[in-house]
């Protein structure tokens, strides 16, 4: 058996080269990382291209002279060898498995005590730790007490400035998954009527999705009447019952081929829609091509962060204080992130989605679209979906 994902191993030897490279850069004989999902789960899936799912623990110990080691739910005792040659777990030597769970307390060392134990096995001396400030207790209090025979230092910055810059082949699947969203959105709005529940029109998109080859992310959006914000929730929420001049703002944020995330935002009306709304659309849409004429390589987001709230505060919009742009990939969300605290430079070959909004408790004006960053700057629009409010 053979996944759905359309990873080469040409790209999976890259990976792995780059960042063994950046291991000599920061001299560690291993890199520790755990997901418990694919969505924000991204180190995982970017070094094995298998995702952690439905909250169970994943942890992968990659290893400068020789294949990786994964760590996840299974039974207890449980070790399947597999030499590193696997055409399912690519690059894996051996999987241990130990039945954790985050819920169940008396289990979360158990996780850890593999880890450390693999680690001791193969003779680590210094330990590079991905995000391990999210990394679970446990696991950290293990690690640290590895002490004084092993140092453990954090290596995600380093990784972080190789991973934000995609290849060929990422770069060919980002378009696939863009126009994969397109679909689903376009769809949407041959599908979209009044009677139907928001919760209806989320699942038909996801319907939609899971057709065309997407496997995780979110659909966010509840109806409201015109001169009432539509604002994104989950589906917790999309319980309303659509009516004729109603509209609808959508996020489909999604993965597609590969497992690569992009994110696409426009709003629909069943009818036609106010001048308010069709401004404030328009005041959004401005402010992205703002935002994206100073989106060249080596320019700094912070920078970027404060030109857009001075471009927002010049036209009496509200300032931002969200993450409006940011970095995506194997992470829904990754570096750079387009704020005040970003060290990372823009570079060419990042991919960058592009979301400025605002919510003046009449409208929740929103776009969002995704953009490749080239040698002089973003390339064209990758979503081809028209940017306008769409009256239905």
């Amino acid at each position: 058996m053979t996944t759905i994902s359309p990873i080469t191993d040409t790209e999976m030897n890259r990976r792995w080269d780059v960042a063994r490279d950046v291991m000599a850069q920061t001299r560690v004989d291993a890199i520790v990382m755990q997901a418990r999902e694919d969505w924000m789960g991204g180190y995982v899936r970017w070094f094995t291209d298998v995702p952690a799912l439905n909250g169970y623990p994943r942890t992968v110990i990659f290893y400068a002279d020789r294949p990786m080691t994964v760590v996840e739910m299974g039974a207890f005792g449980s070790v399947r060898n597999l030499g590193g040659s696997d055409a399912e777990m690519r690059g894996v030597d051996k999987i241990f498995c130990t039945p954790s769970f985050v819920s169940i307390l008396s289990t979360l060392e158990d996780d850890a005590d593999l880890v450390v134990a693999d680690l001791s096995r193969n003779g680590v001396k210094t330990v590079g730790l991905l995000a391990g400030a999210a990394l679970p207790h446990a696991l950290m209090r293990r690690l640290e007490a590895m002490a004084p025979g092993v140092a453990v230092k954090d290596v995600t910055d380093a990784l972080d400035r190789v991973k934000a810059v995609k290849s060929a082949e990422e770069i060919a699947l980002i378009h696939a998954t863009a126009a994969l969203q397109d679909q689903v959105f376009a769809e949407v709005c041959d599908f979209i009527r009044p009677g139907l529940t928001d919760r209806d029109v989320m699942a038909r998109a996801e319907a939609v999705g899971r057709r065309l080859g997407s496997d995780q992310g979110i659909y966010l959006g509840c109806s409201a009447p015109m001169g009432t914000p539509s604002r994104f929730k989950g589906r917790h929420f999309q319980q309303r019952n659509l009516a004729p001049g109603d509209h609808l703002s959508m996020l489909i944020e999604v993965n597609g081929p590969g497992g690569l995330y992009l994110e696409i935002a426009r709003t629909m009306v069943l009818g036609a829609a106010d001048d308010h709304l069709l401004q404030a659309f328009e005041n959004v849409r401005e402010a992205q091509d703002h935002s994206l004429s100073l989106m060249v390589p080596g320019a700094l987001p912070a920078e970027i962060f404060a030109s857009h709230n001075r471009w927002m505060a010049e036209r009496g919009l509200p300032e931002e204080n969200r993450l409006y742009a940011h970095g995506q990939g194997c992470e829904m969300v990754e570096r750079p992130l387009i704020r005040q605290d970003e060290t990372l430079p823009l570079a060419e070959g990042m991919l960058l989605a592009v979301h400025p909004g605002y919510d003046d408790g009449r409208v929740f004006a929103v776009i969002c679209d995704n953009y490749m960053i080239e040698a002089d700057g973003p390339g064209p629009c990758l979503h081809k979906t028209e940017k306008k409010v769409f009256e239905l």
